[in-house]
């Protein structure tokens, strides 16, 4: 019998997953993906510098795999629906599916508190997968990247083709019979200009009922809304889903 390796019984290698990229990683560009801010003194030495790149990587790479699929759809439609699908809950929801928490555990090189912390936490999950598609593109390239990353977030591109609904006309539509006002208000602005954070909440009636972050006030404003939602149980919040 001979040894065939790595090689499937056909004699072809398997395919690489995203997974695969980032465990050959180089280990200086792994750990530093696998560094919560919190446990270094410097913070560009912790994954927040490879998340801003990663982050990039996974829009462009998720917008190429859009425009490829829908040739018909415009600019807008194409943007809502990428904006739902690399989200910080999509990211981390991927990052669930590929095992990402566990690989966290094992190949972290921080204390155990901060492993479990970002294992545990779907928003750091979604910061260290953003981190390691920035490693991996550094390490071996955007053409090796990107259609795993893509192919990663297929599910969630089809998710929100099928499930996607604009928060806030939601909201709107299902208080509106009600004749209760909405209202939203940006609470916080943080950040340098390029990496501006808005925080917003949305009140019903004057009461708060919902808070949410983002990069724009608009998207701030959404993940209020998307909140508030939750709260009212209109929808479950883990996968922006209607109930039935």
């Amino acid at each position: 019998m001979t040894e065939t390796g790595g090689l499937s019984p056909g004699g072809e290698r398997p395919p690489v997953s995203l997974m695969d990229l980032f465990r050959d990683l180089p280990k200086p560009l792994l750990f530093q993906a696998l560094t919560h801010p919190h446990s270094v003194e410097d913070r560009t030495e912790s994954y927040e510098r490879l998340e801003f790149l990663g982050d990039s990587v996974l829009g462009l790479a998720v917008a190429a795999r859009l425009y490829e699929w829908l040739p018909g759809a415009h600019e807008g439609r194409l943007a809502k629906i990428k904006a739902y699908a690399v989200s910080r809950t999509s990211c981390g929801i991927v990052a669930r599916s590929l095992g990402l928490p566990e690989f966290i555990m094992y190949a972290s090189p921080v204390g155990e508190e901060e492993r479990r912390e970002m294992a545990e936490n779907l928003t750091l999950l979604g910061n260290v997968l953003e981190a390691l598609v920035g490693a991996a593109f550094l390490a071996f390239g955007y053409a090796s990247v990107a259609g795993r990353v893509a192919d990663a977030f297929s599910a969630r591109m089809d998710h929100a083709l099928q499930h996607m609904v604009d928060c806030k006309s939601a909201l709107q539509e299902a208080l509106a019979a009600e004749g209760k006002t909405v209202a939203y208000t940006v609470v916080n602005q943080a950040g340098p200009p390029h990496e501006r954070m808005f925080t917003s909440i949305v009140s019903i009636d004057g009461r708060e009922y919902g808070r949410g972050m983002g990069r724009s006030i608009k998207k701030s404003e959404q993940a209020a809304a998307l909140e508030a939602l939750a709260r009212l149980g209109l929808l479950n919040r883990g996968e922006h889903e209607w109930r039935s």
